[in-house]
């Protein structure tokens, strides 16, 4: 099938990130992803959550303003509560950023990741682990540069990228235009070592193989080996 855009079947969408976004954060960054735009910002905290013992905790907080989308919606706050949607995503990239740290080298310090979608066209969730990686990482180098921290606690790079079938064709990095009709919908998080942190695989028009799955698990490894190099690349500025 030929792709809206014209990307091949296994290319992401042109990928941008712009690093200190914000001023007072101690780690941020802006992703644009095709025409997804995503501003994760990086906070630390001299406390813990009730239930860390010891050690430090990372948790993410996820939501879209209310016209990143083709209509507008309800701000979180004006519903009182998260929408399931919001909450399931922001959980989803918590789980996968702790991946990313020792907690134990973190010390007494909560790090929450803000991922605020300013503009959604598909991939918002991995969109956001990929930026939310790249903000918390500025944000322990920050605590090393401040003499917070002896060393970075971050053991691993981690990136986060989607794929789909679409009329029975598995393609990469879906734009709105494709996940809107997509018959099985894919979220992968990687960390550098080619290991699997988080796999969300639906079903959405049709059941699915093992061997389509295997296919969309390979397409995202690969754009994930890209945003990693390129999350190396800015990371070594």
């Amino acid at each position: 099938m030929i792709r809206q855009d014209g990307r091949a079947f296994d290319a992401l969408r042109p990928i941008k990130i712009t690093t200190d976004f914000v001023k007072f954060a101690e780690g941020s960054c802006l992703v644009e992803m095709g025409d997804t735009v995503v501003l994760c910002n990086a906070s630390v905290e001299e406390k813990l959550p009730p239930h860390v013992r010891s050690g430090g905790w990372i948790t993410a907080e996820y939501s879209m303003l209310p016209r990143a989308n083709r209509e507008r919606s309800k701000r979180d706050i004006a519903k009182l509560k998260l929408s399931p949607r919001s909450a399931e995503i922001q959980r989803l990239v918590g789980r996968s950023l702790r991946a990313a740290v020792d907690l134990a080298k973190l010390g007494e310090h909560t790090i929450t990741i803000d991922c605020d979608v300013l503009q959604g066209d598909g991939g918002t969730r991995t969109a956001s682990v990929t930026g939310g990686f790249i903000a918390l990482a500025l944000a322990c180098r920050k605590l090393v540069a401040d003499g917070v921290l002896a060393a970075s606690p971050i053991r691993h790079f981690v990136t986060g990228v989607s794929a789909g079938i679409v009329d029975d064709t598995a393609l990469l990095d879906l734009q709105y235009s494709e996940d809107s009709r997509a018959q099985v919908d894919l979220n992968c998080v990687m960390n550098e070592l080619g290991e699997l942190i988080e796999l969300q695989g639906t079903g959405e028009g049709r059941s699915f193989t093992l061997a389509e799955q295997q296919e969309l698990v390979r397409l995202c490894a690969k754009g994930n080996r890209e945003l990693l190099k390129l999350q190396r690349e800015i990371l070594k500025r």
